[in-house]
Protein backbone atom coordinates (compact mmCIF):
# COMPACT_ATOMS: atom_id res chain seq x y z
CA UNK A 1 0.00 0.00 0.00
CA UNK A 2 1.39 3.73 -1.44
CA UNK A 3 1.69 5.34 1.95
CA UNK A 4 0.90 8.88 0.30
CA UNK A 5 -2.71 7.65 0.03
CA UNK A 6 -5.56 7.16 2.81
CA UNK A 7 -8.98 6.01 2.12
CA UNK A 8 -11.28 6.72 4.95
CA UNK A 9 -14.91 7.47 5.89
CA UNK A 10 -15.71 10.77 6.73
CA UNK A 11 -18.11 10.22 9.30
CA UNK A 12 -15.85 7.91 11.07
CA UNK A 13 -12.63 9.77 10.90
CA UNK A 14 -14.31 13.64 12.11
CA UNK A 15 -14.87 11.49 15.12
CA UNK A 16 -11.80 11.27 15.96
CA UNK A 17 -10.17 14.54 15.46
CA UNK A 18 -13.41 16.98 16.55
CA UNK A 19 -14.34 16.73 13.19
CA UNK A 20 -11.23 17.66 11.38
CA UNK A 21 -9.99 15.73 8.13
CA UNK A 22 -6.63 17.24 7.27
CA UNK A 23 -4.76 20.04 8.15
CA UNK A 24 -1.58 20.70 9.70
CA UNK A 25 -2.66 19.43 12.61
CA UNK A 26 -2.07 16.04 11.35
CA UNK A 27 0.91 13.84 11.76
CA UNK A 28 3.62 15.35 9.20
CA UNK A 29 3.99 11.64 7.52
CA UNK A 30 0.31 11.20 6.82
CA UNK A 31 -1.21 12.56 4.07
CA UNK A 32 -3.53 14.27 5.22
CA UNK A 33 -1.30 16.92 6.64
CA UNK A 34 -1.55 20.04 5.19
CA UNK A 35 -0.50 23.55 5.73
CA UNK A 36 -2.23 24.73 2.66
CA UNK A 37 -5.93 23.74 3.66
CA UNK A 38 -8.18 22.23 6.25
CA UNK A 39 -11.16 20.42 5.86
CA UNK A 40 -13.97 19.59 8.38
CA UNK A 41 -16.63 17.31 8.75
CA UNK A 42 -18.78 18.69 11.34
CA UNK A 43 -21.68 16.68 12.75
CA UNK A 44 -23.59 19.06 15.39
CA UNK A 45 -26.55 18.12 17.50
CA UNK A 46 -29.21 20.77 17.38
CA UNK A 47 -28.16 23.30 19.55
CA UNK A 48 -24.56 22.74 19.48
CA UNK A 49 -22.95 26.20 19.11
CA UNK A 50 -19.08 26.95 18.80
CA UNK A 51 -17.94 27.46 22.54
CA UNK A 52 -16.03 31.73 21.52
CA UNK A 53 -16.64 33.19 18.67
CA UNK A 54 -13.29 33.31 16.75
CA UNK A 55 -11.44 37.25 16.13
CA UNK A 56 -8.77 38.33 14.35
CA UNK A 57 -8.88 35.39 11.88
CA UNK A 58 -5.91 34.47 9.71
CA UNK A 59 -8.33 32.37 6.94
CA UNK A 60 -10.44 32.50 4.16
CA UNK A 61 -13.29 29.51 4.86
CA UNK A 62 -16.25 28.04 3.50
CA UNK A 63 -18.98 26.53 4.58
CA UNK A 64 -21.35 24.13 2.50
CA UNK A 65 -24.35 22.83 4.17
CA UNK A 66 -24.52 18.55 3.67
CA UNK A 67 -27.85 18.49 6.12
CA UNK A 68 -29.59 20.13 8.83
CA UNK A 69 -30.18 23.93 9.27
CA UNK A 70 -26.85 25.84 10.41
CA UNK A 71 -26.66 29.32 11.06
CA UNK A 72 -23.10 31.15 11.11
CA UNK A 73 -23.25 34.06 12.87
CA UNK A 74 -21.12 37.23 11.99
CA UNK A 75 -21.00 40.97 13.34
CA UNK A 76 -24.16 41.88 12.79
CA UNK A 77 -25.48 39.88 9.98
CA UNK A 78 -26.81 36.03 10.61
CA UNK A 79 -26.57 33.52 7.86
CA UNK A 80 -28.42 30.91 7.56
CA UNK A 81 -28.19 27.61 5.46
CA UNK A 82 -30.91 25.76 5.29
CA UNK A 83 -30.99 24.08 1.91
CA UNK A 84 -28.56 21.20 1.36
CA UNK A 85 -25.75 23.06 -0.74
CA UNK A 86 -26.53 25.98 0.69
CA UNK A 87 -23.00 27.74 1.27
CA UNK A 88 -21.14 30.79 2.82
CA UNK A 89 -17.27 32.69 2.26
CA UNK A 90 -15.83 34.43 4.17
CA UNK A 91 -12.00 35.90 4.43
CA UNK A 92 -9.32 37.30 6.68
CA UNK A 93 -10.01 39.40 9.67
CA UNK A 94 -14.04 38.50 9.49
CA UNK A 95 -14.85 37.74 12.85
CA UNK A 96 -17.81 34.71 13.37
CA UNK A 97 -19.10 32.22 15.15
CA UNK A 98 -22.24 28.96 14.85
CA UNK A 99 -25.24 27.53 16.09
CA UNK A 100 -26.48 24.53 14.33
CA UNK A 101 -30.66 24.98 14.55
CA UNK A 102 -31.24 21.80 14.06
CA UNK A 103 -28.92 18.15 13.68
CA UNK A 104 -26.60 19.39 11.30
CA UNK A 105 -23.35 18.25 8.99
CA UNK A 106 -21.75 20.94 7.57
CA UNK A 107 -18.27 20.52 5.02
CA UNK A 108 -16.01 23.28 6.11
CA UNK A 109 -12.64 24.53 4.38
CA UNK A 110 -10.30 26.67 5.33
CA UNK A 111 -7.42 27.98 4.15
CA UNK A 112 -3.80 28.30 4.78
CA UNK A 113 -3.79 25.97 7.94
CA UNK A 114 -2.61 27.60 10.54
CA UNK A 115 -2.51 27.17 14.54
CA UNK A 116 -4.46 28.58 17.28
CA UNK A 117 -7.46 28.29 17.01
CA UNK A 118 -8.45 25.20 18.70
CA UNK A 119 -11.17 25.99 21.14
CA UNK A 120 -11.03 23.78 24.45
CA UNK A 121 -14.08 21.35 24.09
CA UNK A 122 -17.16 22.35 26.41
CA UNK A 123 -19.89 21.17 23.50
CA UNK A 124 -19.81 18.57 20.71
CA UNK A 125 -17.60 20.25 18.33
Amino acid sequence: MDDSVYVGNAGQDAALDRGWLLGHFKDAGDPRHSEAVEIKWGVHPRGDTRAQWVRGEQRTALQVLVSGRFRVEFPGRSVVLERQGDYVVWGEGVDHSWVAEEESVVLTVRWPSVPGYAVPPTRNQ
